[in-house]
């Protein structure tokens, strides 16, 4: 898989789908790498060109030890864009890559014709429960962490019927970069983009899982009353990891949306 070289890093990415077609760039969330979204994908097949890429630090991407804002994370995002000549990109992102993804809405919004937001948070205390995940991280490897992530991302009953698809994302998780993770770790401790949610003028697809322990649907409705055009929708029978555990409703809706969006500024 090909890497590019973005603000003195190597990231890891992958860009497929129709030349000429809207570009929709893809964010990965804490602990995940770009492959997350491979369900979401077909129902965009031939529409969409699609751009998804490894966080710093996890899966094929390089990182540096070194503090590390979700601004930086941004930066990667646009970064990668302009490296690979695309001005313009509707973009998704899940729980960490949902923060990226509000931090480059708003800080540019005029290269972005809509926003999707899954299971994240504008702003997600407290710091030091950060800090302490970062410094597990740091000395034992992402493998101490990967129980109590997993039960967090899942919901019983999907642990329980996928456990082939639960074995795939724990890999991933457990081989995840110990100081990729930390700094991110750090990043979103941070974090508050309460603030920027207003400068976000795209419309914007907020969704929620039901059960979801880390970003509840409360988290959601906070970043809709702080953007002018946003939507939200709950998904029920789902907890953090939408994309993999409500694959089908993620794309439909995604979809649906999306096609609105091209529509009204044909």
């Amino acid at each position: 898989m090909p890497q590019i070289a973005v603000r003195g890093l190597e990231l890891r990415y992958r860009l497929e789908g129709p030349e000429g077609t809207p570009v929709v760039a893809f964010s990965n969330s804490l602990g995940a790498t770009l492959e997350m979204w491979d369900a979401v994908l077909p129902m965009l097949a031939g529409r969409f060109r699609t751009l998804r890429y490894d966080t710093r630090g996890h899966g094929g991407s390089e990182t540096r030890d070194r503090p590390t804002e979700i601004a930086d994370l941004a930066g990667d995002l646009t970064g990668l864009l302009d490296a690979l000549g695309i001005d313009r990109a509707h973009l998704v992102g899940l729980s960490l890559g949902g923060m990226t993804v509000q931090a480059v809405a708003s800080a540019e919004p005029e290269r972005v014709p809509s926003v999707t937001l899954m299971a994240t948070a504008a702003h997600l205390p407290s710091p030091q429960m950060w800090n302490d995940r970062a410094a597990t991280a740091r000395s034992q490897g992402t493998g101490a962490l990967a129980d109590a992530t997993l039960a967090r991302w899942f919901t019983p009953a999907f642990a329980k019927c996928a456990p082939e698809a639960m074995q795939i994302v724990r890999e991933r998780f457990v081989t995840c970069d110990r100081i990729g993770y930390a700094v991110c770790c750090e990043a979103i401790g941070r974090m508050d983009l309460r603030p920027a949610l207003s400068r976000i003028a795209a419309p914007t697809l907020v969704m929620a899982g039901r059960n979801d322990p880390s970003t509840p649907p409360a988290m959601a409705e906070e970043i809709c009353a702080g953007i002018a055009q946003a939507e939200l929708v709950v998904l029920p029978r789902a907890a953090h990891l939408l994309a993999i555990e409500r694959a089908d409703a993620v794309g439909s809706y995604l979809r649906a949306f999306l096609d609105r969006c091209e529509a009204a500024h044909a």
